[in-house]
């Protein structure tokens, strides 16, 4: 017969220190982007297009602002994550201890003010991406024109990110509100 393993059943808090796990390392996926992005920045005179159609400073200074931006949310985010993930281990940790006799002050993390918590941080997490997205739109103009010229190739660059990515975060906004309430 197959060994089959029975299905343990996880405890809050190992789903919230995942949860909070998945937080950081998304962050930190995100952040590589960012630093990579800043480095490789583009001159804006290095430009596939020419004339009225090529991006001007101000959609250049956009981009660098919208990098900062969404470095300072994914940080943030991930700060507030981490802070959380280490309240619940101090607070395990305590209760190990009061069970093993010795004496320690125990911390009780409040239910409430875990997800309160882990909903800030994905709150960051969300204006991360959406300012992401916006430097990465201000990529896309800098290098096949802005979006004014309607060039197809800017376009058919700049569709996916105005569909597919708040469609993302529709739907991880719905799954952490989902799991607040519960």
């Amino acid at each position: 017969m197959a060994n089959v393993m029975p299905h343990r059943k996880l405890s809050t808090t190992t789903i919230h220190i995942m949860a909070l796990d998945g937080i950081i390392h998304v962050n930190s996926l995100f952040t590589l982007g960012l630093f990579l992005g800043l480095t490789l920045y583009p001159d804006p005179a290095a430009t596939l297009v020419s004339g009225s159609c090529s991006a001007g400073l101000a959609i250049a200074e956009n981009l660098v602002s919208c990098h900062v931006y969404s470095f300072s949310s994914f940080l943030f985010s991930s700060l507030i994550a981490s802070a959380l993930k280490q309240a619940i281990k101090i607070a395990n940790g305590n209760r190990e201890y009061e069970e093993r006799g010795l004496s320690m002050t125990i911390l009780r993390v409040n239910l409430m003010v875990l997800r309160f918590g882990i909903l800030v941080s994905a709150v960051g997490s969300v204006f991360g991406c959406g300012f992401l997205t916006m430097a990465l739109m201000n990529m896309v103009q800098i290098k096949l024109g802005v979006l004014g010229c309607k060039s197809f190739h800017t376009l058919a660059a700049i569709s996916p990110l105005v569909t597919l990515v708040p469609l993302a975060l529709a739907i991880y906004v719905g799954l952490v509100l989902y799991a607040f309430s519960r």
